[in-house]
């Protein structure tokens, strides 16, 4: 892999600068991990957003139609990734439930706790090959409290809201509550007729939405666009938007320029991360 788009830290250096920020007592903290993937460190604790760390589903689509030809830097072995409370997977797609991520990290984080919908139970435990129990399943509407920070299930829309036969939802995302912040992390989604009245009275802080877009020539589920993600992030009310689910693999992206240019035109407030990089509040 040539000219992949360099992590502005990664590996030793960047968990360095996440350890050196864990007891601080304002404020918190959030690293672009590549894709939709987040670690969000707040009052010494860590929650560990659809981590994807690894290259596998460029080996698995190497030899096919559509090859996942990696854009960027492996910002940190999922290894070396210590003190997380919570992991979450907000549906079953490998760049949100990746099994050469997750092993490594239950295996260093014996008393994690991995955050799912309830309607994906079977398939991810056949997948990170955990105890059936061991997950913890939700559904749109619940919400659940660890280590001060309190989940609640949004439905999403990739590219339906598909529910299981007992009515729950395959694909979510997350409001995650934590002192006086909320974050939401949208998992992968398309706008859907009810996504203000459910988001806005959380007064999100953050939004972490993706703008790769919806094309059916690309064979894959598609997401919100740039000006979509923009859209979305001031019909909420949100203080900032954070774009993801772009610049992972070449087949499957976005130019984040053009969101920088939506956001500035619809004066929303908003950061970009390099992988790597830090936002702090």
């Amino acid at each position: 892999m040539k000219n992949l788009i360099p992590a502005l830290k990664k590996d030793e250096a960047l968990i360095a600068e996440m350890d050196s920020f864990l007891h601080e007592k304002k404020g918190f903290r959030l690293w672009w991990l590549g894709q939709s993937g987040y670690l969000l460190q707040w009052n010494g604790k860590r929650v560990l957003i659809d981590p994807y760390l690894s290259d596998s589903l460029t080996k698995k689509y190497a030899q096919t139609e559509k090859p996942h030809i990696r854009m960027s830097e492996l910002v940190a072995r999922p290894e070396l990734l210590r003190n997380i409370s919570v992991v979450t997977s907000s549906h079953n797609h490998t760049d949100h439930l990746d099994a050469e991520t997750l092993g490594p990290l239950l295996k260093n984080n014996p008393h994690i706790k991995f955050i799912i919908p309830e309607a994906n139970r079977s398939f991810v435990i056949n997948r990170v090959q955990c105890d059936t129990d061991f997950p913890i399943g939700m559904n749109d509407g619940d919400s659940i409290s660890v280590d001060g920070f309190t989940f609640v299930g949004i439905p999403a829309k990739h590219n339906e809201l598909a529910r299981d036969e007992n009515g729950n939802c395959k694909f979510m995302g997350f409001v995650i509550q934590f002192g006086d912040y909320s974050i939401y992390h949208s998992g992968d989604t398309l706008w859907f007729e009810e996504m203000d009245t459910l988001l806005t009275p959380f007064d999100i802080d953050v939004a972490i939405l993706p703008i790769n877009g919806n094309n059916p020539e690309r064979k894959v589920a598609g997401n919100l666009n740039h000006k979509e993600a923009v859209a979305l992030g001031k019909s909420i009310n949100a203080t900032y938007v954070i774009p993801c689910h772009y610049d992972m693999f070449s087949f499957n992206t976005a130019d984040v320029k053009d969101f920088i240019f939506e956001a500035e035109e619809k004066k929303q407030g908003y950061k970009v991360l390099k992988g790597g990089e830090c936002f702090s509040a």
